[in-house]
């Protein structure tokens, strides 16, 4: 039997994921600034790198009021928010293991498949929804031994977990407005309005909250992890991403970036010394395969 060549699209969405899987460990060493002073260095960095490689391409788009305000809602959720959430989220793993914060990418299809389904129509055929399912479960109990949550932490664990349960819904919904600007739109357009208008709205955040001091604290090293992030996890991840949500379905797109939490859980092991139980290297063979079988679903099928 022949096997199928699994698309353009899906590889770079994988590849994307396989990015930020590293962008954890890089943005844990900014533990020094706010979150939201994060936010700003990095999509500004990125913006002033990514402008003059699709300057061409942003003078040349012409957007209607309804795509506008598509960018403006993508650079909120993910850009602004999902960002602000998962950072916090990362910068509280006093309270719980480096891997227990990926549980947003776990729960992120949910939401992105959910909004699909209501914006994009689109409809899934029941190999695609086997798979998914086995996906999501799998990755769960990668993520939490034998399924058991500890919560022996007490507040704090709650607190970065609804930080990283925000995230998992600001993305996951902005999945769903990403691919709806990208029928119109080029992947690197959007990619520059997205960090532009987070840069817009995260500096009045900034000034208005009080951290205003924290824009004269970037250390020379955090600079250059600004600069790391913006050419490798942050800005060329998400112009690679868009690149393949243009092509993918929204809901075999969000299962193909369960790579990124697998892979995560493969950095916590190595980095952090999380070494992974029987159970969880059953599940996550399980997870691998599940993302194999729904990167051949090339097309949606209607359901009768």
């Amino acid at each position: 039997m022949k096997m199928k060549k699994i698309p353009i699209g899906s590889l770079l969405i994988i590849t994307a994921a396989l990015l930020w899987a590293v962008d954890g460990v890089i943005r844990r060493n900014l533990y020094t600034l706010p979150p939201i002073t994060i936010i700003f260095f990095e999509h500004l960095i990125g913006l002033i790198i990514l402008t003059p490689f699709v300057f061409k391409y942003v003078i040349k788009a012409k957007l209607s009021g309804r795509e506008w305000w598509l960018v403006i809602l993508i650079a909120v959720l993910s850009g602004l928010l999902g960002t602000l959430w998962f950072t916090t989220a990362l910068l509280k793993v006093s309270f719980i293991s480096f891997s227990v914060v990926f549980l947003l990418q776990k729960l992120q299809p949910i939401f992105a498949i959910t909004t699909a389904s209501i914006f994009l129509k689109e409809k899934f055929d029941k190999r695609y929804i086997v798979w998914a399912v086995l996906a999501i479960i799998s990755a769960y109990f990668v993520t939490f031994p034998n399924g058991y949550v500890n919560l022996a932490t007490g507040a704090g664990t709650i607190i970065a977990a609804l930080y990283a349960l925000g995230a998992a819904f600001a993305w996951g919904t902005s999945t769903t407005f990403s691919k709806m600007l990208l029928g119109k739109v080029r992947a690197e357009v959007s990619t520059f309005y997205r960090f532009l208008f987070t840069v817009i709205i995260s500096l009045p955040i900034i000034i208005f909250f009080g951290y205003r001091a924290s824009l004269f604290a970037v250390l020379p090293y955090q600079l250059g992890l600004f600069i790391l992030i913006a050419v490798s996890t942050g800005m060329v991840a998400v112009v690679i991403y868009y690149k393949g949500l243009a092509s993918t379905p929204v809901h075999i797109s969000t299962i193909l970036e369960l790579t990124f939490p697998f892979v995560a859980i493969l950095i916590d092991m190595i980095l952090y010394h999380n070494f992974l139980t029987v159970s969880q290297w059953v599940f996550a063979c399980l997870l691998v395969f599940s993302i194999y079988r729904i990167a051949q679903l090339r097309e949606p099928t209607t359901i009768n």
